[in-house]
């Protein structure tokens, strides 16, 4: 059964450099297209939206309007890959929403002509669309099918699974594409995760306020020696230094990252209170016991892998002092949904976050509890925060096409980094996803 299973081997995308083999290769699948076309045919019964073809019909009872322009293209990609078809069907333009015409193939870039404007209602419409398939995603597909999982889930290649050295070219692909790149839609701290927004705020003073909660969580105060997992490019480092006194060593994969972080930090004079390493968290923790008064990590075990949540969770608990404490930011996932999907190889790995997996809360507690003396003392939900932040880049990333174009990124790029960012806010908003600020220390 190869129905919602992952693509089969293949060379690896390139995005920063436009190269995407397969990608416009229709699958031959008859016999699983057929089932895929069944499937989704009778899940849209249910659904309120609208599954529209090139012949005038539609499925679904109404509302947001999913646009099969390829019909045949698309059910292939489906039948054979599922979740992954669907975001390649959106690639390659098999399916889109508001009229946004794909690019071909062969089209050069800033060859397209739909405005910024039209891209962000036509992106804000399959929001709706993947809103309502992520909150129902569990019923999507017979039962019968679903029991059939684990004959046809893939594990992600060994390539992806982050050792020490897998671990930094997992970072290099997604981190490393373009610090211009990011310029383009984070907001001026350049923070990756997402903001605390209360009523009014703009999205730089939300992300300042979720900075302060995570150092607030780890009791940051003046004079303490702070570690960092995850540098970003500095923005907490620079904020924590600043507004609390204390020194900061980060720890990076990201040659880019440590680059731009280390320019941002000698521009605000701080050079000497924060140390910029690129180095693995296992590394520096094995020579630094006890080394720190407080470790926060923002949004960074997602990248970690599960079997390596244990050697993560050792690692913070061996730096920190008896009394220290760890504000851990970190995308969630129900358990049930985590222990169904934990092996499976979905559009995000292959495209995006390549050796990722999402915790559950219940898996953070339980791996602390079996490898460390620490517990969760305190936390903070942020996932509609989420989805309100990743909204927000997305029409700040349409409102930049031009230097995005400048810099050397094509129109399947822009496609597949909209998909990107819609399909992770339809996650938070559907609260399929979370995510959680937690403040961990001994009991």
């Amino acid at each position: 059964m190869a129905l919602l299973s992952p693509a089969r081997g293949g060379a690896m995308p390139q995005p920063a450099r436009g190269v995407w083999p397969g990608l416009f290769d229709v699958p031959s699948s008859g016999l699983h297209a057929a089932v895929a076309r069944r499937v989704l045919q009778g899940a849209a019964r249910n659904l309120p939206l609208t599954v529209a073809f090139p012949d005038g019909s539609s499925w679904g009872t109404g509302g947001p309007r999913l646009q099969v322009v390829r019909p045949e293209a698309f059910f292939a990609r489906l039948g054979r890959d599922g979740l992954i078809g669907l975001g390649e069907a959106w690639m390659t333009g098999d399916i889109t929403t508001g009229g946004w015409a794909a690019p071909l193939a062969d089209q050069p870039a800033g060859t397209m002509t739909a405005s910024a404007g039209q891209i962000n209602e036509a992106t804000d419409e399959l929001a709706e669309v993947l809103t309502v398939l992520a909150s129902r995603l569990t019923m999507l597909v017979p039962a019968p099918l679903q029991k059939l999982r684990k004959y046809w889930q893939h594990r992600p290649p060994a390539s992806e699974d982050n050792t020490p050295t897998n671990a930094r070219e997992n970072i290099h692909r997604h981190y490393d594409l373009s610090n211009d790149l990011f310029e383009t839609f984070l907001d001026p701290t350049l923070t990756y995760s997402a903001a605390w927004f209360e009523p009014g705020d703009d999205l730089q003073t939300a992300q300042l306020r979720k900075i302060d909660g995570v150092l607030d969580l780890a009791r940051v105060a003046p004079g303490m020696r702070v570690l960092e997992i995850g540098s970003g490019w500095g923005a907490l480092a620079l904020r924590a230094v600043a507004e609390r006194d204390v020194t900061v060593t980060t720890l990076t994969l990201s040659e880019e990252q440590q680059a731009l972080a280390r320019e941002r930090i000698a521009a605000a004079g701080l050079a000497d209170r924060i140390e910029v390493r690129l180095e693995d968290y296992r590394t520096h923790a094995a020579a630094n016991p006890g080394g720190y008064d407080a470790v926060v990590s923002v949004e960074m075990i997602e990248a970690v892998g599960e079997r390596y949540w244990p050697d993560y969770f050792r690692a913070v608990a061996r730096v920190l002092t008896e009394s220290g404490r760890f504000g851990l930011q970190a995308i969630t996932i129900g358990h049930d949904r985590m222990i169904e999907t934990r092996n499976s190889y979905t559009w995000v790995h292959k495209y995006v976050f390549p050796g990722g997996a999402l915790p559950s809360l219940r898996a953070i507690e339980g791996t602390l509890v079996e490898h460390t003396d620490r517990r969760i003392l305190e936390s903070r939900r942020l996932g509609r925060s989420y989805a309100i932040t990743l909204e927000l880049w997305r029409h700040r990333f349409n409102e930049q096409l031009p230097r995005i174009r400048e810099l050397g990124f094509d129109e399947t790029f822009i496609r597949m980094w909209n998909f990107y960012l819609t399909y992770s806010q339809a996650g938070f908003a559907a609260d399929y996803l979370d995510d959680w600020q937690l403040g961990i220390g001994r009991a």
